[in-house]
């Protein structure tokens, strides 16, 4: 019995992984924790900022140390011997770059720019994902609203089969009237079939855009589609990453100019160094008037510091600098020009995205109406047929009318909340 028990806790515990109850906002962050767009932008934030703290260290003085150990044979000038095996040099050298021409400031600049690049494209990536998710999962609650609703339809027909097929039974209606019926549940097993792989495949999108298993069931439960209001919508897209993108390239090209410059400006660097040797041996052997001889041996060492000012102005290369410039200038015409186009591309993307909310509210008004509409035709369709008052005919145009008013409104309020979330991405304000 415990071992029954314990399989079907298990049983139970691994179809519990396969379906899974979601939110939007669940499924925006599993997407956004699973996006390798996003954690490659990511990546790229981390390596600006260690871009930025590499270039402010071009600030800072540069401490170098140096071991030099020498192998050579002994060196001789007449009675002087040089022993330089054995001997070392150590020393230490302090720069301070006093000015590059501008160089390092321009340098910081860029890897500040680089910065906000990176940042801004995490924010653009984020808000990709976050669009695709909403995207997905609307269009997910809207096809098994469909789902849903042609079930009830089939409902609907089977309830009529039955009572027409008592009617047929009784003498009081004929099997024509049974065959039109079977006709239309036929049509609405082919659209449910239809709307079913439908289902399906909108299920999988969405688990791959969140990164669950492929054959899990996800359950939206923000199945409540209310629409937002439209007033007060602004076409403002200051803060759209690829705008904010365009105009930093801008600045980019601005410090490139500024780099090329230096390239024929003076730099001026202090430089500090000490330096000491150990085990320079020298033994000298002279011969003296009287016939004897002169023998000295001693070992050396010692140390000095020296302090350098280095100053570099180029002279001459050939005007190959002052071209540079003008070259870094095209650039930054280049990046000029490519602003205002797109600059004007993305306000006509914005006002389109403002018209598309805007008549996405008029026709989900109209949607709601027609189904207010279709509701009350077909309940007095089914009175008037139920009291024989009206043919069969115009019982099934009723209920087709009732199916695509019902049908309309599943789009209008799914693509509504995509044209929000649309909105929100081309205006820079879409997120968490």
């Amino acid at each position: 019995m415990k071992r029954l028990l314990l399989s079907i806790m298990t049983i139970l515990s691994v179809a519990g992984l396969h379906a899974q109850s979601l939110s939007l906002n669940d499924c925006r962050q599993m997407a956004l924790e699973y996006s390798e767009q996003v954690k490659t932008a990511d990546n790229n934030v981390r390596k600006a900022q260690l871009d930025r703290e590499i270039a402010f260290a071009q600030y800072l003085p540069k401490l170098d140390g140096s071991v030099t150990a020498v192998a050579m044979k002994d060196r001789e000038f007449g009675p002087l011997t040089l022993q330089l095996r054995g001997t070392y040099l150590a020393g230490v050298n302090l720069t301070l770059p006093l000015y590059a021409g501008g160089q390092i400031t321009a340098a910081n600049k860029l890897a500040g720019i680089g910065k906000t690049v990176s940042e801004e494209q995490l924010r653009k990536a984020r808000m990709q994902v976050i669009a695709d998710v909403d995207n997905a999962y609307y269009t997910l609650i809207s096809v098994r609203s469909k789902v849903r609703m042609l079930e009830a339809y089939a409902d609907q027909m089977q309830g009529l089969y039955d009572q027409v097929k008592i009617s047929v039974d009784a003498d009081l209606a004929t099997n024509n009237e049974l065959l039109r019926i079977s006709a239309k549940q036929n049509e609405i097993s082919y659209q449910l079939q239809k709307a079913r792989n439908g289902e399906q495949l909108c299920q999988l999108a969405l688990a791959n855009i969140i990164g669950t298993p492929f054959d899990s069931t996800i359950t939206p439960t923000d199945t409540i589609m209310t629409a937002q209001s439209v007033d007060g919508l602004t076409e403002d897209f200051s803060m759209r990453p690829d705008l904010i993108l365009l105009k930093q390239q801008v600045e980019a090209s601005k410090q490139q100019v500024k780099m090329a410059r230096s390239n024929y400006l003076p730099t001026v660097a202090l430089v500090g160094s000490y330096s000491y040797f150990d085990n320079l041996k020298a033994k000298l052997n002279l011969p003296l008037p009287d016939g004897s001889n002169f023998y000295f041996k001693d070992t050396f060492n010692g140390g000095h510091a020296i302090a350098i000012l280095s100053v570099s102005v180029p002279i001459f290369h050939w005007g190959a600098e002052v071209k540079k410039v003008k070259k870094a200038k095209l650039d930054l015409d280049n990046s000029r020009i490519q602003l205002q186009q797109y600059e004007r591309g993305m306000s006509i993307e914005v006002r389109q995205a403002v018209l598309n909310l805007t008549d996405g509210q008029r026709m989900l008004e109209t949607a709601q109406l027609g189904q207010q509409q279709a509701d009350e035709n077909l309940r007095v369709m089914r009175q008037k047929y139920d009291n024989q008052y009206c043919t069969m005919t115009d019982l099934l145009d009723a209920q087709s009318q009732w199916h695509q008013a019902r049908s309309n409104l599943i789009e209008a309020q799914t693509q509504q909340k995509i044209n929000e979330t649309e909105y929100l991405r081309v205006t820079g304000q879409l997120s968490m």
